[in-house]
């Protein structure tokens, strides 16, 4: 009868090959996130995502599986301090053994200044600020203050690029085995990247000077660097609902900037939105900064893009 079976110590040898090369456990915290590290990662293990779904960073709280994930990982990947408010005190405490790489961190990145109270149009009229003020009294700004910039500065592909760049070296540090792939995926996602700035640039460009209003200021890299009109939001803070006083204010803005356009979130309750708009000539759209309607994977971060870029274009054009 012929044997079929390996020998014991060829058997051996692929195991112990196998598990040299086996990646490490690692943890990113939001769809944009963890796309990044997919892309990088390819084929040698699939990050573990928290903040999955429709659930928004801002909102989000700890599911018992996710604390396994934390206690279990090798290396989390977060966006960092005044954004994933619910991951600050789980990473001391439950991420003791892993590496914890804070984005915000990465050498190079742009992080702009954080604009006045997120409700950037508030300051340049002060006739405005005591239709604010209630809303401002409740409004705990706390939760963004920790942070020493905006920190969505993922919206922007060239932070992305140097995110990437920082994601592989790091995964590389880690696993030496598996260097030379981490590095031929960024290679391969860097020009991902710069493909897609260069086509966002050329879709944006007809609708760049109309002036539009969003729901939170979560939009200012992707503004920055497209050369958008951004003319207020709708509330300072997304996990504060604004008051009458300042959705009377926001019809105003509306009608005295001409804005075309008005922007919900899918995250969050659009109803406000189409009353802002309801007697004025804007019409209300959705933007969706975290990837809340799209599947995770390594895909998400360019569909992100081009589905804020596809809204824009929809509504402002």
């Amino acid at each position: 009868m012929i044997r079929s079976a390996l020998p014991l110590a060829v058997l051996s040898s692929i195991l112990l090959t196998s598990a040299a090369l086996a990646a490490p456990s690692v943890v990113a915290s939001t769809k944009p996130i963890q796309s990044l590290v997919a892309a990088v990662m390819g084929d040698t293990g699939t990050p573990t995502l928290i903040v999955k779904g429709a659930a928004s960073p801002h909102t989000y709280s700890l599911r018992p599986s996710d604390a396994a994930a934390l206690e279990s990982a090798d290396i989390v990947f977060w966006t960092g301090h005044g954004l994933e408010l619910f991951l600050a005190e789980a990473l001391e405490t439950l991420s003791t053994r892993a590496q914890v790489v804070e984005l915000a961190e990465t050498p190079g990145i742009t992080l702009l200044p954080l604009r006045e109270g997120g409700a950037f149009e508030a300051h340049e009229h002060e006739d405005e600020d005591h239709a604010h003020e209630d809303e401002h009294e409740h409004e705990d700004e706390h939760d963004h203050a920790e942070a020493d910039g905006d920190m969505h500065f993922w919206l922007d592909p060239q932070n992305a690029s140097l995110m990437v760049t920082h994601i592989a070296a790091t995964l590389a540090a880690a696993d030496p085995e598996n260097a030379a792939i981490y590095a031929s995926n960024a290679e391969a996602e860097l020009a991902r990247l710069t493909a897609l700035e260069a086509e966002l640039t050329a879709t944006l460009a007809p609708v760049a000077a109309s002036p539009f209003i969003v729901f939170h200021d979560a939009y200012q890299y992707f503004e920055a660097r497209f050369g958008l009109t951004v003319a207020g939001t709708v509330t300072v803070s997304p996990e504060t609902m604004p008051g009458a006083a300042r959705i009377d204010a926001l019809r105003a803005k509306v009608s005295e900037l001409g804005a075309t356009c008005v922007f919900a979130e899918p995250n969050f309750e659009p109803a406000i939105v189409r009353t802002i708009v309801e007697g004025t000539d804007a019409e209300a759209g959705t933007l969706d900064p975290e990837g809340a309607s799209l599947t995770e994977g390594p895909d998400l971060y360019g569909e992100l893009l081009r589905s804020l870029a596809s809204g824009l274009v929809e509504c402002l054009g």
